[in-house]
Protein backbone atom coordinates (compact mmCIF):
# COMPACT_ATOMS: atom_id res chain seq x y z
CA UNK A 1 0.00 0.00 0.00
CA UNK A 2 2.92 2.20 0.55
CA UNK A 3 4.15 2.08 -2.72
CA UNK A 4 0.75 2.78 -4.35
CA UNK A 5 0.78 5.48 -2.38
CA UNK A 6 3.59 6.95 -3.67
CA UNK A 7 2.77 6.12 -7.14
CA UNK A 8 -0.25 7.97 -6.43
CA UNK A 9 1.40 10.73 -5.20
CA UNK A 10 3.83 10.76 -8.18
CA UNK A 11 1.41 10.21 -10.69
CA UNK A 12 -0.76 13.18 -9.01
CA UNK A 13 2.21 15.82 -9.03
CA UNK A 14 3.29 14.93 -12.48
CA UNK A 15 -0.20 15.61 -13.73
CA UNK A 16 -0.42 19.21 -11.82
CA UNK A 17 2.78 20.15 -12.68
CA UNK A 18 2.03 19.32 -16.51
CA UNK A 19 -1.19 21.37 -16.33
CA UNK A 20 0.13 24.39 -14.13
CA UNK A 21 2.85 24.71 -17.05
CA UNK A 22 -0.21 24.22 -19.78
CA UNK A 23 -1.79 26.79 -18.42
CA UNK A 24 1.03 28.91 -17.61
CA UNK A 25 1.91 28.45 -21.02
CA UNK A 26 -1.53 29.72 -22.73
CA UNK A 27 -1.81 32.67 -19.98
CA UNK A 28 1.38 33.89 -21.13
CA UNK A 29 0.64 33.22 -25.01
CA UNK A 30 -2.71 35.05 -24.63
CA UNK A 31 -1.28 38.24 -22.59
CA UNK A 32 1.61 38.60 -25.33
CA UNK A 33 -1.27 38.62 -28.17
CA UNK A 34 -3.17 41.07 -26.15
CA UNK A 35 -0.36 43.20 -25.32
CA UNK A 36 1.17 43.40 -28.42
CA UNK A 37 -1.44 42.75 -31.08
CA UNK A 38 -5.16 44.07 -29.51
CA UNK A 39 -3.83 46.29 -26.54
CA UNK A 40 -0.64 47.47 -27.33
CA UNK A 41 -0.06 50.78 -29.44
CA UNK A 42 -4.05 51.15 -30.53
CA UNK A 43 -4.97 51.59 -26.83
CA UNK A 44 -2.22 53.54 -25.49
CA UNK A 45 -2.69 55.35 -28.66
CA UNK A 46 -6.38 55.92 -27.98
CA UNK A 47 -5.55 56.77 -24.02
CA UNK A 48 -2.99 59.62 -25.45
CA UNK A 49 -5.14 61.07 -27.43
CA UNK A 50 -8.51 60.63 -25.13
CA UNK A 51 -5.64 62.73 -22.05
CA UNK A 52 -4.94 65.08 -24.75
CA UNK A 53 -8.50 66.18 -25.38
CA UNK A 54 -9.39 66.27 -22.27
CA UNK A 55 -6.37 68.77 -21.38
CA UNK A 56 -5.06 66.83 -18.53
CA UNK A 57 -8.24 67.68 -16.21
CA UNK A 58 -8.10 64.40 -13.82
CA UNK A 59 -11.51 64.69 -12.26
CA UNK A 60 -13.71 65.10 -15.62
CA UNK A 61 -11.27 61.95 -16.82
CA UNK A 62 -12.00 60.28 -13.33
CA UNK A 63 -15.23 60.89 -13.58
CA UNK A 64 -15.80 59.69 -17.05
CA UNK A 65 -13.94 56.87 -16.31
CA UNK A 66 -15.10 55.64 -12.74
CA UNK A 67 -18.83 57.07 -13.08
CA UNK A 68 -20.41 57.71 -16.75
CA UNK A 69 -18.94 54.48 -18.64
CA UNK A 70 -19.71 52.11 -15.89
CA UNK A 71 -22.80 53.27 -15.68
CA UNK A 72 -23.31 52.65 -19.07
CA UNK A 73 -22.40 49.46 -19.24
CA UNK A 74 -24.73 48.54 -16.04
CA UNK A 75 -27.83 50.31 -17.91
CA UNK A 76 -26.99 49.06 -21.64
CA UNK A 77 -27.08 45.83 -20.41
CA UNK A 78 -29.97 46.06 -18.05
CA UNK A 79 -31.80 47.92 -20.71
CA UNK A 80 -31.84 44.92 -22.51
CA UNK A 81 -33.04 42.27 -19.59
CA UNK A 82 -35.92 45.01 -19.45
CA UNK A 83 -37.20 44.54 -22.12
CA UNK A 84 -37.52 41.02 -21.43
CA UNK A 85 -38.69 41.53 -18.23
CA UNK A 86 -41.46 43.51 -18.91
CA UNK A 87 -42.64 42.11 -22.44
CA UNK A 88 -41.56 38.79 -21.90
CA UNK A 89 -40.08 39.30 -25.57
CA UNK A 90 -38.13 37.93 -27.33
CA UNK A 91 -39.42 34.46 -26.39
CA UNK A 92 -35.97 32.83 -26.35
CA UNK A 93 -34.93 34.67 -23.87
CA UNK A 94 -37.66 34.23 -21.29
CA UNK A 95 -36.87 30.71 -21.87
CA UNK A 96 -33.46 30.93 -19.93
CA UNK A 97 -36.03 31.76 -16.98
CA UNK A 98 -34.63 30.23 -13.49
CA UNK A 99 -37.28 30.65 -11.76
CA UNK A 100 -40.21 29.19 -14.32
CA UNK A 101 -43.48 31.42 -13.58
CA UNK A 102 -41.84 34.46 -11.93
CA UNK A 103 -41.51 37.58 -13.08
CA UNK A 104 -43.65 36.84 -16.18
CA UNK A 105 -44.05 39.64 -16.65
CA UNK A 106 -42.77 41.76 -13.96
CA UNK A 107 -44.95 43.77 -11.92
CA UNK A 108 -44.13 47.12 -13.19
CA UNK A 109 -44.95 49.24 -9.95
CA UNK A 110 -42.96 46.87 -8.07
CA UNK A 111 -39.62 47.10 -11.00
CA UNK A 112 -40.63 51.18 -10.85
CA UNK A 113 -39.64 51.28 -7.38
CA UNK A 114 -36.89 49.28 -8.35
CA UNK A 115 -35.44 51.73 -10.97
CA UNK A 116 -35.83 54.77 -9.29
CA UNK A 117 -34.24 53.48 -5.74
CA UNK A 118 -30.78 52.35 -8.43
CA UNK A 119 -30.88 55.45 -9.82
CA UNK A 120 -30.84 56.94 -6.34
CA UNK A 121 -28.54 54.98 -5.01
CA UNK A 122 -25.93 55.84 -7.88
CA UNK A 123 -26.80 59.21 -8.33
CA UNK A 124 -26.68 60.06 -4.38
CA UNK A 125 -24.35 57.17 -2.73
CA UNK A 126 -22.70 55.89 -5.16
CA UNK A 127 -21.00 59.18 -7.04
CA UNK A 128 -20.35 61.41 -3.95
CA UNK A 129 -18.03 58.17 -2.61
CA UNK A 130 -16.04 58.81 -5.64
CA UNK A 131 -14.93 62.42 -4.31
CA UNK A 132 -12.83 60.51 -1.71
CA UNK A 133 -11.69 57.72 -3.84
CA UNK A 134 -10.32 60.14 -6.00
CA UNK A 135 -8.00 61.95 -3.70
CA UNK A 136 -7.10 58.89 -2.78
CA UNK A 137 -5.99 57.73 -6.12
CA UNK A 138 -4.22 60.95 -6.85
CA UNK A 139 -1.76 60.50 -3.58
CA UNK A 140 -0.56 57.04 -5.43
CA UNK A 141 0.12 59.89 -8.68
CA UNK A 142 0.01 55.90 -10.73
CA UNK A 143 -4.14 56.66 -11.69
CA UNK A 144 -3.34 59.30 -14.66
CA UNK A 145 -0.27 58.42 -15.65
CA UNK A 146 0.09 59.05 -19.48
CA UNK A 147 1.42 55.06 -19.98
CA UNK A 148 -1.44 52.69 -19.74
CA UNK A 149 -0.68 49.36 -17.64
CA UNK A 150 0.31 46.01 -19.57
CA UNK A 151 -2.18 43.72 -19.94
CA UNK A 152 -0.20 41.11 -17.43
CA UNK A 153 -0.54 43.99 -14.68
CA UNK A 154 -4.11 44.24 -15.21
CA UNK A 155 -4.28 40.61 -14.73
CA UNK A 156 -2.84 40.64 -11.30
CA UNK A 157 -4.97 43.40 -10.62
CA UNK A 158 -8.02 42.07 -11.99
CA UNK A 159 -7.15 38.94 -9.58
CA UNK A 160 -6.83 40.92 -6.55
CA UNK A 161 -9.85 43.31 -6.82
CA UNK A 162 -12.17 39.86 -7.15
CA UNK A 163 -9.94 38.48 -4.32
CA UNK A 164 -10.80 41.87 -1.85
CA UNK A 165 -14.29 41.89 -3.08
CA UNK A 166 -14.82 38.19 -2.26
CA UNK A 167 -13.99 38.63 1.20
CA UNK A 168 -15.45 42.23 2.14
CA UNK A 169 -18.83 41.16 0.37
CA UNK A 170 -19.50 37.84 1.54
CA UNK A 171 -18.76 39.25 5.54
CA UNK A 172 -20.51 42.56 5.34
CA UNK A 173 -23.50 40.20 3.13
CA UNK A 174 -23.58 37.80 5.68
CA UNK A 175 -23.31 40.53 8.74
CA UNK A 176 -26.31 42.35 6.93
CA UNK A 177 -28.46 39.09 7.56
CA UNK A 178 -27.81 38.91 11.10
CA UNK A 179 -31.19 39.70 12.87
CA UNK A 180 -30.56 42.79 14.39
CA UNK A 181 -29.64 44.29 11.10
CA UNK A 182 -31.95 42.25 8.44
CA UNK A 183 -34.95 43.41 9.07
CA UNK A 184 -34.16 47.63 9.22
CA UNK A 185 -31.23 47.47 6.27
CA UNK A 186 -31.18 44.08 4.40
CA UNK A 187 -34.14 42.63 3.64
CA UNK A 188 -35.10 45.92 1.24
CA UNK A 189 -33.44 44.14 -0.83
CA UNK A 190 -34.81 40.58 -0.49
CA UNK A 191 -38.43 41.99 -1.82
CA UNK A 192 -37.18 40.36 -4.75
CA UNK A 193 -37.13 36.52 -4.21
CA UNK A 194 -37.10 36.34 -7.57
CA UNK A 195 -34.28 38.89 -8.77
CA UNK A 196 -33.44 40.84 -12.08
CA UNK A 197 -30.87 42.72 -13.43
CA UNK A 198 -31.39 46.01 -11.94
CA UNK A 199 -32.56 44.75 -8.47
CA UNK A 200 -28.18 44.13 -7.96
CA UNK A 201 -27.83 47.74 -6.54
CA UNK A 202 -31.27 47.78 -5.04
CA UNK A 203 -30.41 48.31 -1.63
CA UNK A 204 -30.72 50.19 1.63
CA UNK A 205 -28.26 53.01 1.52
CA UNK A 206 -26.00 51.37 4.11
CA UNK A 207 -26.03 48.54 2.75
CA UNK A 208 -25.08 50.11 -0.70
CA UNK A 209 -22.25 51.55 1.07
CA UNK A 210 -21.03 48.87 2.79
CA UNK A 211 -21.54 45.65 0.68
CA UNK A 212 -21.76 47.24 -2.89
CA UNK A 213 -19.77 50.15 -3.50
CA UNK A 214 -17.14 49.84 -0.67
CA UNK A 215 -15.71 45.78 -1.52
CA UNK A 216 -15.69 47.06 -5.11
CA UNK A 217 -14.05 50.19 -4.89
CA UNK A 218 -11.07 49.12 -2.26
CA UNK A 219 -9.04 46.58 -4.46
CA UNK A 220 -8.22 49.80 -6.95
CA UNK A 221 -7.63 51.97 -4.15
CA UNK A 222 -5.08 49.52 -2.40
CA UNK A 223 -3.20 48.76 -5.87
CA UNK A 224 -3.47 52.58 -7.01
CA UNK A 225 -4.51 51.51 -10.21
CA UNK A 226 -4.68 53.62 -13.51
CA UNK A 227 -8.15 55.12 -14.42
CA UNK A 228 -8.69 52.81 -17.46
CA UNK A 229 -7.91 50.09 -14.93
CA UNK A 230 -10.52 51.30 -12.50
CA UNK A 231 -13.16 51.86 -15.64
CA UNK A 232 -12.98 48.57 -16.33
CA UNK A 233 -12.80 47.10 -13.26
CA UNK A 234 -16.11 48.67 -12.26
CA UNK A 235 -18.15 48.14 -15.62
CA UNK A 236 -17.19 44.48 -15.16
CA UNK A 237 -18.08 44.69 -11.63
CA UNK A 238 -22.01 45.98 -12.35
CA UNK A 239 -22.40 43.72 -15.33
CA UNK A 240 -21.41 40.87 -13.29
CA UNK A 241 -23.64 42.12 -10.75
CA UNK A 242 -26.25 41.98 -12.93
CA UNK A 243 -25.80 38.81 -14.41
CA UNK A 244 -26.48 37.28 -11.04
CA UNK A 245 -29.20 38.53 -10.34
CA UNK A 246 -31.04 38.64 -13.80
CA UNK A 247 -32.75 35.86 -13.28
CA UNK A 248 -31.77 34.23 -16.48
CA UNK A 249 -29.56 31.77 -16.93
CA UNK A 250 -28.47 32.27 -20.46
CA UNK A 251 -25.80 30.72 -22.81
CA UNK A 252 -22.04 31.59 -22.74
CA UNK A 253 -22.49 34.10 -19.75
CA UNK A 254 -21.63 33.23 -15.90
CA UNK A 255 -24.04 30.84 -14.06
CA UNK A 256 -26.24 33.12 -11.94
CA UNK A 257 -28.26 30.02 -10.39
CA UNK A 258 -25.99 30.70 -7.07
CA UNK A 259 -26.97 33.82 -6.27
CA UNK A 260 -30.50 33.19 -7.19
CA UNK A 261 -30.49 30.33 -5.35
CA UNK A 262 -29.58 32.88 -2.12
CA UNK A 263 -32.84 34.97 -3.23
CA UNK A 264 -35.13 31.84 -2.99
CA UNK A 265 -33.73 30.47 0.08
CA UNK A 266 -32.49 33.42 2.05
CA UNK A 267 -29.62 31.60 4.44
CA UNK A 268 -27.24 30.33 1.67
CA UNK A 269 -24.76 31.42 -0.81
CA UNK A 270 -23.47 34.89 0.68
CA UNK A 271 -20.46 34.91 -1.60
CA UNK A 272 -19.67 36.17 -5.34
CA UNK A 273 -17.39 33.14 -5.98
CA UNK A 274 -18.79 30.94 -3.43
CA UNK A 275 -15.07 30.10 -1.91
CA UNK A 276 -15.87 31.38 1.80
CA UNK A 277 -19.33 29.58 1.56
CA UNK A 278 -17.41 26.23 0.82
CA UNK A 279 -15.14 27.18 3.61
CA UNK A 280 -18.09 28.27 6.04
CA UNK A 281 -20.45 25.44 4.89
CA UNK A 282 -23.08 28.39 4.04
CA UNK A 283 -23.44 26.40 0.57
CA UNK A 284 -24.16 22.86 2.13
CA UNK A 285 -27.91 22.77 0.75
CA UNK A 286 -27.01 24.64 -2.46
CA UNK A 287 -25.00 21.71 -3.35
CA UNK A 288 -27.57 19.11 -2.79
CA UNK A 289 -30.26 20.53 -5.14
CA UNK A 290 -30.45 20.21 -9.05
CA UNK A 291 -29.51 24.64 -9.19
CA UNK A 292 -26.21 23.17 -8.08
CA UNK A 293 -26.24 20.74 -11.11
CA UNK A 294 -27.25 23.83 -12.85
CA UNK A 295 -24.59 26.11 -11.96
CA UNK A 296 -22.24 26.29 -14.66
CA UNK A 297 -21.89 27.69 -18.01
CA UNK A 298 -24.21 26.75 -20.82
CA UNK A 299 -22.59 26.14 -23.71
CA UNK A 300 -25.69 25.13 -25.75
CA UNK A 301 -28.88 26.29 -26.63
CA UNK A 302 -31.20 24.14 -24.82
CA UNK A 303 -32.07 25.77 -21.58
CA UNK A 304 -30.72 24.21 -18.52
CA UNK A 305 -34.24 24.19 -16.65
CA UNK A 306 -35.02 21.47 -19.08
CA UNK A 307 -31.82 19.70 -19.87
CA UNK A 308 -32.07 19.31 -15.93
CA UNK A 309 -35.27 19.78 -14.36
CA UNK A 310 -36.47 20.46 -11.08
CA UNK A 311 -38.01 16.56 -9.40
CA UNK A 312 -41.94 16.12 -9.46
CA UNK A 313 -43.17 17.94 -6.67
CA UNK A 314 -44.87 14.47 -4.32
CA UNK A 315 -48.71 15.78 -4.85
CA UNK A 316 -47.86 15.25 -8.46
Amino acid sequence: QGQKLSDALRISAYVFSTGLLMFTASVNSASWFMQNITLGNFWQTAWLEFYDHMEGDEWTIFLIGAALVPALAFWGFNGILLVADITGKPAFITRYRIQLGKNDPVDKKKLRKAIYTALGNQFFVSFPMLVPMFYIMKWWDNTFSKELPTFQWFLVELSIFTVVEEILFYYTHRLGHHPLLYKYIHKKHHEWTAPIGVVSIYAHPIEHIVSNTLPVMTGPMIMGSHIVSVSAWFSIALVTTSISHCGYHLPLLPSPEFHDFHHLKFNQCYGVLGVLDFLHGTDKTFRQTKAFERHKVLLGLTPLSESIPEPPKKDE
